[in-house]
């Protein structure tokens, strides 16, 4: 790919990410999915614009397929990039006294927003494959996750990451993660050893767990994986938090080599999780959530030269990204139909019924109940990648993953703006200001709800 037609390919994929969302603004479109929007256009199921352009350039003396194939890896790279930003951001935006304050919710949301849908997604699996029980713990575990990546910024445009009810959704949906991260780690040990092979899973892949024989640990799998979590979880914090004090008795907060090793700090983080089978996406929350109390001090500088870096780059690319990755194709290859509708409404009515059942026995009214559940449902990123895994492995048919695919489709796309729409309407965010201003407890406050307005 030569340069002047990597130059043109770069400026018409930055100008559609700047044009469109500003564009999608006036008609009360959330950025993020303006740009999921812009990804679907731009990719190959959609109006392929990168491969448009890069057959346009070929005056430029450039391979066509070579150009859009390496332009569409460096955009996916630095989604991937952009989502160790969001992720370590969400982190360091964290209130440690927000999150003991929310410490029931948290608690009530993270249980039954995993068990409720883990158990929905076990028994759609076993509708069809009985006797399939690595099928069924891969399925629940899909079911289980949630989606980081779209809550966050939901929360955080709608200003309500730093009040007790967002702190509550975003911290139950990373522990969520982390519960799902595991099930899914023991049902691929578990169809390891009943294949009776010591190398099913992607050499490709960093995770040691996926380069050792299966039958060295053999049952005692699950509690030996979930101490090495717990142990990452704790000394990740731990180190990060005493680097990050060290590295400002060195470097003012104003100096660019300080944001360098800080980055360096954050990506060793995440790779170390990578390396014990831990998504990025725990890594970098962990990260910045060790990092929390560092670069919140002072007049917040390095806080807001990360996020200058985040929101102002990389973050966009990662919606781009998989908006791009969106198959179309597989609404035309659905095949069963009653799969298809058990797997979504299964999904959608398991997070809602779990979210909103959580946030009601912990005090909240029932707008914010629904909206909690509400933000559990969309699926990306962690359910796709499962999903890849168990497609590779053999453990999902292409049935069962046209469905994820779909299913992904369908709950990213519209939940945000359901989601806005419902706290304007019911002026949630004034509410959970008004809430965390007079530091009283929801259910102390006496509210008079309209009858159209009940739920």
């Amino acid at each position: 790919m030569s340069d002047s037609a990597f130059l043109i390919l770069f400026l018409a994929f930055t100008a559609m990410m700047a044009v469109v969302p500003f564009v999608f603004r006036r008609f009360g479109i959330p950025m993020v999915i303006s740009l999921l929007i812009v990804g679907m256009l731009i990719g190959p199921t959609g109006l392929d614009v990168i491969g448009f352009f890069s057959r346009s350039l070929r005056f430029l003396g450039s391979d066509p397929a070579a150009t859009a194939g390496s332009f569409t890896s460096l955009v996916n790279s630095l989604g991937a990039l952009g989502l160790v930003f969001l992720m370590t951001l969400a982190g360091m935006e964290a209130d440690f006294k927000l999150i003991r304050s929310a410490r029931n919710p948290v608690i009530s949301l993270s249980i039954l927003t995993f068990l409720v849908p883990a158990v929905t997604g076990y028994f759609v699996y076993a509708y069809f494959c009985p006797d399939d029980l690595p099928g069924k713990l891969l399925y629940a575990s899909l079911f289980a996750s949630h989606s980081v990546g779209i809550v966050f910024p939901v929360i955080r445009e709608l200003k309500l990451s730093q009040s007790r009810f967002g702190a509550a959704v975003l911290i139950s949906t990373v522990i969520t993660d982390i519960s799902s991260i595991i099930l899914l780690a023991v049902s691929v040990q578990l169809y390891r050893q009943n294949m009776q092979t010591s190398h099913m899973m992607a050499s490709d892949t960093l995770s040691i767990f996926n380069h050792i024989d299966g039958s060295l640990l053999g049952n005692s799998f699950t509690p030996v994986f979930l101490l090495i979590v717990l142990a990452y979880l704790g000394i990740s914090i731990w180190v990060t938090n005493k680097t990050g004090k060290f590295l400002l008795r060195i470097f003012q907060p104003g100096e660019d080599m300080l944001i360098t090793i800080l980055l360096l700090v954050i990506f060793c983080t995440v790779l170390i999780g990578e390396i014990l089978g831990i998504n990025l996406v725990v890594g970098a929350f962990i990260a910045g959530l060790g990092l929390s109390r560092v670069v919140q001090g002072e007049d917040k500088m390095l806080f807001r030269r990360f996020e200058s870096i985040g929101y102002g780059f990389l973050i966009p690319f990662l919606f781009v990204s998989i908006g791009m990755k969106t198959d179309f194709s597989a609404f035309a290859q659905g095949g069963n139909f009653i799969l298809i509708l058990l797997t979504v409404g299964g999904l959608v009515i398991s997070k809602v019924v779990s979210g909103f059942i959580a946030m009601k026995v912990t005090g909240f009214r029932n707008p914010e109940a629904v909206v909690a559940g509400l933000m559990t449902v969309p699926q990306l990123s962690a359910t796709l990648a499962a999903a890849a895994i168990g497609k590779d492995l053999g453990m999902l048919s292409a049935q069962f993953f046209n469905s994820i695919i779909i299913l992904s489709v369908i709950t990213t796309i519209p939940v945000p703006s359901i989601v806005r729409f419902l706290v304007k309407r019911f002026r949630i965010d004034e509410y959970v200001r008004k809430e965390e201003a007079t530091d009283q407890p929801i259910v102390r406050e006496p509210l008079v709800v309209q009858d159209e307005e009940l739920l």
